[in-house]
């Protein structure tokens, strides 16, 4: 990540702030920061205890909006999610009772431990940015993101995600176990207090809003969006594809990399933008086919595999 090396001087506040809690999760930090600012969603896979639900947290009181923990289990229902209407008999008429979908940073723990219908609740605000309850559309509060944790897929008592769930996160990644000297100090932090208390709010709603609508200048080239199309074609031409990502994923991509140029303190996206957020964008978007399972092929390998097949464009000029 050295071309992060210039970044942001309020992104850079922010990780540094978020890094009092994640010892040695910058990485996993500024992804989750780009998911935020190019308004996608966020998919954390891992095993229990790496630290899935306190990234979303330290993000959340970084910067100190409403948020809300949906804790998904088998008996979950799809109201619990969206809310509901109840009758008032003194009003005589249905109030409707938010549910916690209703906030700003919503984490959507242990997506996959409930059923597909419950899961399916959270799709019409992660796409569309709104609830329906009994026929009427409510707006969600801007900014809105959900960033969702989950077990793999082998533990007990899970339900894969469907491919239309999975292709509304922007990013899915994986938080993997601290080295031996992050765990010392973790350890060190964790010894007296909470680490995820002593985070104060280093900016508000208004600043996310604020560089959101910032991010929808940051230039790209057409050199750049040929190079995002020729890598996401080749994702539906590779022979052990069944389904290559959509065109929902090659705007994701997009999306993704003017959001990481900005806090890179760039108002132009770079090809080493797309080479490095690629991974985290299209793998969830791919199914292979059942004979490149077998033989043990994931589709991370195979995205890593079609960047290195793409020839990169050479920009003469980086500003429209």
């Amino acid at each position: 990540m050295d071309y992060l090396d210039n970044m942001h001087p309020e992104m850079e506040q922010v990780i540094d702030n978020i890094e009092k809690v994640m010892v040695g999760k910058k990485e996993v930090a500024v992804i989750c920061l780009t998911a935020l600012l190019a308004e996608g969603h966020v998919l954390l896979e891992d095993v229990p205890g790496v630290g899935k639900t306190m990234m979303v947290r330290s993000l959340a009181r970084s910067f100190g909006v409403n948020f809300k923990r949906i804790q998904f289990t088998p008996d979950l229902l799809p109201s619990d999610v969206t809310g509901v209407s109840i009758f008032n008999p003194e009003k005589l008429e249905f109030e409707y009772r938010p549910g916690p979908i209703m906030g700003n940073i919503i984490l959507a723990d242990e997506i996959n431990r409930t059923s597909p219908k419950t899961q399916s609740a959270l799709l019409e605000g992660m796409e569309e940015g709104s609830v329906t309850v009994d026929g009427v559309t409510m707006l969600l509060e801007r900014p809105f993101m959900v960033m969702a944790t989950q077990n793999p897929i082998e533990y007990e008592g899970t339900y894969p995600l469907p491919e239309a769930q999975l292709d509304r996160f922007l990013f899915k990644l994986k938080m993997g176990y601290p080295t031996q000297t992050d765990e010392l100090k973790v350890l060190s932090m964790a010894e007296k207090n909470k680490p995820i208390y002593e985070i104060d709010p280093v900016m508000n709603r208004e600043d996310i809003i604020r560089m959101q609508d910032s991010i929808k200048g940051v230039f790209v080239d057409d050199s750049v969006k040929r190079y995002i199309v020729d890598i996401v074609t080749k994702t539906r031409k590779h022979p052990s594809v069944y389904l290559g990502a959509s065109p929902r994923g090659s705007i994701a991509l997009m999306k993704a990399a003017q959001a990481f140029a900005f806090i890179g303190g760039r108002d132009y996206v770079i090809p080493d933008d797309i080479q490095f957020l690629a991974p985290y964008t299209l793998p969830h978007r791919i199914i292979l086919k059942s004979e490149a399972r077998f033989e043990g092929k994931t589709s991370e390998d195979l995205v890593y595999d079609i960047l290195k097949r793409t020839p990169v464009p050479v920009q003469r000029s980086m500003t429209p």
